[in-house]
């Protein structure tokens, strides 16, 4: 990427931040400005261009028109997504629950409602995801909003407020939508048309010891009882049955009174850790069907994001889900070869929730009527910027030069943001680095007010604040730390995953294998090989870094590791990982790992526990507890040991406007 074309890259990530921050506050505050497709293009298109922007991870925006503030009793976090039935297969087969809980996914204004001993304290709206807006007095006034409670309940009670599509019909027809109108109606100062809204329901935690429910099904039975509003809901064993329900809901939908845009599938097991999460993994929204508008790839441009090289099709104008599309992603150069696409070649695009529009296939034969001429496409074989030889993987197309002038320039840039040094802009990065005397990250703790007093713009007094930010003593959180080093396509989320999975210090990152780092929920072989690899080829540097003594690492939170005390012993082959990668996580968990069936030991783990192998008799003479993989996947992120499997469906009809 040219110097002309890094310039007009960052403009438009800060164009495109200013433009998400002031829609943000739009839909939080009150009513959207444009569609939820409209706003998902350019979400995407920033998350393409800067995935690590801090306005990715804000949920929501802070209220401008006059609330108090509260806090929440749990964060209001933002969930995965499926939309597609192959995504939902991959969430649900990673998570392995016993059963799932299925809701719709309401849409419309999230709130929670706040109890102590039964009685209604406040009412939150979702703000950004943390501290929202009290509009108690407003919601008093909605439809399903209990105040006294049958039992000395204390913590919260989340719903969504709803309008009814025939009351939006009738009287607010002017607001684009159900939910802006929902939303606009739910912040009036006035509180006028509050009684026009419903509260309906979906969840439930207390804040102390006292236990109302042993599951999630259990927990909406309880909210029923309480006299809430609960949307339909059902469990299932099966996950095709719920693909199968989502294909037949999505065609009645229509006819609903209320609107919804797919369900929310959750583990039937309550996992308060879980759900305090910024993203929990163990509930997903599954969408609904994509829209598919068919289109002529024009041209391939190659986006140069660290040291990846990722194709772009450049497509006819399409209309899809409310907006104009010309460019889409084809995820990786592996796809790009998968789908045998070529220039001219008619595609199916989709739009996706939190991806950018995406060729999904080639189109099928007469779906468009045009005439064209097919040509091969052409990999960019050397790297733009400093030449080298570019290394394809197959899913991957990247530079491999680690001393690569783009590659270090973005790290300085990476670090400066992760840390938020003041005063030391973009601008002066450059200058740094152009001059040769800033190249990596230790020499940021080098400079001297004299030698920065040099540069153009600079004089003593604003030389000697940047000195004094970049030597303001730092410790920092591990995730930051790796995460400030830029490694391609690893942010701080993947390395707060990484650290919560047992490998919080940099020690125990340093000795992890591959296939170890590859077993944390959520990552995988290639994003674990990036950070193995980084972290031992940037080892020299980061020590450089903790050796100024100005930035050090936070030791990880003073806690009892969950299989400290349990030992295991593994035999036969296992599915998800080989032993060695299991034999690291118990470590790594604070467990022990025999080669032999001993007296104490805690589990035998097996993937047939019933055969008459010379272990499991030994394990049964001995009285050690035989465990399938399943079980021992659970017990390494926290869940029980077992839980009775079946293969039932059952059905919990709730009552939506009951």
């Amino acid at each position: 990427m040219q110097l002309s074309d890094r310039f007009l890259t960052e403009r438009r990530i800060a164009e495109l931040e200013a433009l998400i921050q002031g829609y943000q506050a739009s839909y939080y505050n009150g009513e959207a400005e444009i569609s939820d497709a409209e706003f998902d293009l350019l979400w995407d298109e920033l998350k393409t261009l800067a995935p690590d922007s801090s306005i990715l991870a804000r949920v929501g925006a802070d209220s401008t028109d006059g609330f108090p503030k509260a806090v929440h009793i749990i964060p209001m976090g933002s969930q995965e997504k499926a939309a597609s039935a192959d995504e939902f297969r991959v969430w649900a087969n990673k998570t392995a629950a016993s059963a799932y809980l299925v809701q719709f996914k309401l849409d419309g204004a999230s709130l929670e409602l706040q109890y102590e001993n039964g009685r209604l304290l406040r009412a939150v709206t979702r703000g950004d995801g943390t501290i929202g807006d009290d509009v108690t007095a407003n919601a008093r006034r909605m439809s399903g909003v209990v105040t006294d409670l049958r039992v000395p309940f204390s913590g919260g009670v989340r719903g969504e407020v709803l309008l009814p599509r025939e009351t939006w019909k009738s009287k607010y027809s002017i607001k684009a939508n159900c939910r802006n109108a929902a939303n606009g109606i739910m912040r009036r100062k006035d509180g006028a048309g509050c009684e026009d809204l419903v509260l309906v329901c979906y969840d439930a935690t207390t804040t102390d010891s006292t236990s109302f429910f042993n599951d999630e099904l259990d927990k909406v039975h309880w909210l029923k009882k309480q006299g809430f509003f609960i949307a339909e809901t059902q469990e299932f064993t099966d996950i095709e049955a719920i693909i199968t329900y989502r294909i037949e809901l999505a065609e009645k939908r229509k006819i609903l009174s209320f609107d919804i845009d797919g369900l929310v599938v959750k583990d039937k097991i309550i996992d308060m850790a879980d759900l305090r999460k910024a993203r929990p993994e163990r509930q997903i929204a599954f969408k609904f069907a994509l829209e598919t508008a068919y289109s002529v790839v024009r041209g391939i441009e190659w986006s140069e994001s660290g040291a990846t090289y990722t194709p772009v099709a450049i497509i006819d104008a399409v209309r899809l889900a409310g907006t104009t599309v010309r460019r889409a992603s084809l995820a990786n150069s592996g796809i790009l070869r998968s789908l045998g696409l070529k220039i001219g070649s008619i595609v199916s695009v989709v739009k996706r929730g939190e991806i950018i529009p995406k060729i999904e296939s080639l189109a099928p034969p007469g779906a468009l009527p045009v005439e064209h001429e097919e040509l091969d496409i052409v990999f960019p074989s050397t790297c733009s910027v400093c030449g080298s030889s570019l290394i394809d993987e197959g899913n991957r197309l990247f530079c491999p030069n680690p001393n690569c002038p783009k590659l270090l320039l973005h790290r300085l840039q990476k670090w400066v943001k992760v840390l938020d040094i003041r005063e030391l802009g973009d601008k002066l990065v450059r200058q740094l680095f152009d001059s040769d005397r800033v190249r990596y990250i230790h020499d940021l703790y080098s400079l001297t007010v004299d030698e920065l007093e040099k540069f153009e713009y600079m004089g003593e007094a604003s030389a000697a604040k940047v000195i004094h930010n970049i030597h303001i003593p730092r410790k920092l959180p591990l995730a930051a730390f790796i995460a400030g080093f830029d490694l391609d396509g690893v942010g701080e989320t993947i390395m707060e995953k990484t650290a919560e999975s047992g490998f919080d210090t940099l020690e125990k990152l340093r000795s992890a294998s591959t296939e170890a780092i590859a077993a944390v929920y959520g990552l995988g072989e290639i994003t674990a090989k990036t950070i193995v690899d980084g972290l031992r080829e940037w080892r020299t540097e980061m020590d450089a870094v903790l050796a100024t003594g100005i930035i050090s690492i936070a030791p990880p939170p003073e806690r009892e590791l969950p299989l400290t005390g349990f030992s295991f012993c593994f035999t036969g082959e296992l599915a998800s990982m080989h032993r060695a990668g299991a034999a690291e996580r118990v470590k790594v968990l604070g467990g022990c790992v025999k080669s032999s069936i001993v007296k104490g030991l805690s589990y035998l783990v097996t993937n047939t526990p019933g055969s008459g192998s010379a272990k499991n008799k030994k394990a049964r003479e001995l009285g050690v507890t035989i465990i399938g993989e399943q079980e021992f996947l659970e017990l390494l992120e926290g869940k029980p040991k077992s839980r009775e499997n079946t293969t039932e469906k059952k059905q919990y009809q709730g009552e939506l406007w009951a």
